[in-house]
């Protein structure tokens, strides 16, 4: 690696911290910084924009984003909240299998906010520990975007894995990714279940609950979606979504079975079926065109909701940091490969942890895909690896800066889930690390098994 690399890369690493520090769009706008820096300072040859990955993004968050506006979310959300409040007793398991897959339906981790408040609510009337189940649910909101048919890092990974040889569709993804993830969250909240003292013996919060006016502020509030009035239209929005994933899903069945059903079109290297990442595109935008004229749901409101608008952020954030990945990148792919050829090919998932190293600086699973995956294939790496290790492409609750953490902090009144003192001592990094340890682990031996042993992908 010359010196001038090493520059260069120190560059691209000051901006996506300096833009993790400001947050929003400022992730994405500052990687433009450095972008600018490489290209006219350096006169190094831009990369391609991931182009596709933010189409999808566009599609599925204004589906999702309709589908909030019609009160369909509010659903979903009252569905999983009766299921807590029904079994109170087990909330650190339950509370992280629900955001978990309110992600996977949804695509974006972003729908959780308003189960978070319930979560703490339970827990404290239950008399456990906020920081056990708030910790994981977290946790799990974010895990489940590599476990979600339209979510930008499974589709970016089919996409890319297609253009370098390996043909693995979103539905053979998610039958790895989604077993392991469970198995990794449920790990994560088997060791939180004790976690911390109870609240009963924990000095600081007794502390706390003996001003009455902590008490009423801790106990005094109830946050609740079951008194909200559902309509058939929010109801009839659900349906239309969901039916749009199981035709999604129905195509991927399709193509595993060899019965390709999807129109066929004449290129310059023969004969090409539709790409999945079209189907996905033509049928969001077509389910939230549904949603408006049959279920009564406001554009305007669509696009003042949280989910659209923290999906365009990331639009911007990929947009950014992706481009300015890919060309530093794409400059450097021979001394990469040279550099990094001989360990991953004698230990080829040690490409994991590049993975959670970058993601521990990008807020993105689906940058971390578009930028690092063309260079693991480059590398040599097989495709079953790769999908075996993608779980590992989540590390940013390393540093506690996403805002589901920080918004998981802030619901919590009884002030047991928190960013430590020293920073990394928090209460989202235990649950974080077991999980995506165990999901990678277990991810990794389905795919060879998958891919080995069944011959399904």
């Amino acid at each position: 690696m010359t010196f001038t690399m090493i520059i260069q890369l120190l560059i691209v690493l000051l901006a996506l911290w300096v833009g993790s520090r400001y947050g929003s769009l400022a992730l994405g706008a500052i990687s433009g910084i450095g972008l600018a820096i490489l290209v006219f300072g350096w006169g190094l040859k831009p990369g391609t924009p991931p182009t596709d990955v933010i189409y999808i993004i566009i599609a599925a968050v204004t589906c999702a984003g309709v589908l909030q506006a019609s009160g369909g979310m509010d659903w979903m959300i009252q569905i999983a909240e009766k299921m807590l409040r029904k079994h109170p007793d087990r909330i650190t398991f339950l509370a992280p299998l629900c955001t978990f897959f309110l992600t996977v339906l949804v695509g974006t981790g972003h729908v959780v906010y308003t189960l978070m408040p319930i979560i703490c609510d339970i827990s404290l009337k239950k008399g456990i520990r906020p920081e056990r189940p708030c910790g994981v649910a977290s946790i799990a909101s974010q895990v489940g975007i590599t476990c979600s048919p339209i979510a930008a890092a499974v589709v970016a990974f089919s996409s890319i894995s297609s253009a370098n040889g390996y043909e693995v569709n979103n539905l053979q993804i998610i039958m790895v990714t989604i077993p392991a993830c469970v198995c990794g969250l449920m790990l994560a909240a088997a060791a939180s279940y004790h976690r911390g003292k109870d609240l009963d013996k924990d000095p600081e919060f007794q502390r706390k609950i003996a001003d009455p006016e902590q008490y009423a502020y801790i106990y005094g509030n109830k946050a609740t979606t079951l008194d909200k009035k559902i309509s058939p239209d929010a109801k009839h929005a659900v349906y239309i979504f969901l039916g749009a994933l199981a035709i999604i899903v129905f195509f991927s069945i399709m193509q595993m079975a060899g019965h390709n059903i999807l129109p066929v079109y004449e290129t310059d290297k023969g004969p090409k079926p539709l790409a999945m990442n079209i189907v996905i595109q033509i049928l969001m935008i077509s389910a939230a065109a549904l949603m408006i004229i049959f279920c009564k749901a406001k554009p305007k409101k669509a696009v003042a909701g949280a989910v659209w608008q923290s999906g365009m952020v990331a639009v911007v954030a990929i947009y950014g940091i992706a481009w300015l990945a890919d060309t530093y990148f794409s400059n450097y792919m021979p001394e990469m490969q040279a550099m990094l050829k001989d360990l991953v090919q004698a230990y080829p998932w040690t490409i994991a942890i590049a993975f959670f190293l970058v993601s521990v600086l990008i807020n993105s699973q689906g940058a971390v895909v578009v930028a690092m995956l063309p260079l693991a294939y480059s590398l040599g790496i097989e495709g079953w690896i790769l999908l075996g290790v993608l779980p590992s492409v989540y590390g940013y609750f390393f540093i506690p800066n996403y805002p589901s953490d920080i918004a998981t902090v802030n619901f919590d009144r009884s002030g047991t889930t928190v960013i430590g003192k020293y920073l990394l001592n928090h209460s989202f990094m235990m649950p974080g690390l077991i999980s995506v340890i165990t999901s990678t682990i277990v991810a990794y031996g389905l795919s060879y098994l998958f891919t080995h042993v069944f011959g399904i992908i």
